[in-house]
């Protein structure tokens, strides 16, 4: 994944909690207990090389890279929406977690954000 596809795949993962994408579910009792509490609340970086679901990839599903300002501004705009105040995740699912609270969404968020962001030493 370079930058470029990181902004985008970024953003499809962000508009899917918004409920603006679609992606199938892999959920388990597993994924939405142990996996979710060991990624959202264990202190330590998420493991790289982690498959990437196809929806989200941007090779496949996700939204192809066209021209880098124009997609990292709905980048920003996306995480605008998604942290905008009295927005409910009641009727979201992630794929592999399950129901969410919004303060988990929240910390996924970052949580995803920033281990994109260390791939580029960032």
């Amino acid at each position: 994944m370079n930058a470029h596809q990181m902004i985008c795949h970024l953003d499809d993962s962000f508009q899917l909690a918004l409920g603006a994408r679609e992606a199938g579910s892999v959920s388990n009792l597993f994924k939405r207990t142990v996996m979710k509490w060991g990624a959202l609340y264990v202190p330590m970086p998420w493991p790289k090389g982690t498959p990437t679901m196809p929806e989200m990839e941007q090779g496949v599903g996700g939204t192809r890279p066209v021209e880098f300002d124009a997609d990292r501004a709905r980048l920003l705009r996306t995480i605008a929406r998604f942290c905008e105040p009295g927005l409910s995740f009641a009727s979201i699912e992630h794929p592999f977690f399950g129901p969410m609270t919004k303060s988990q969404w929240m910390r996924w968020g970052f949580l995803h954000t920033d281990h994109h962001l260390r791939q580029f030493g960032i």
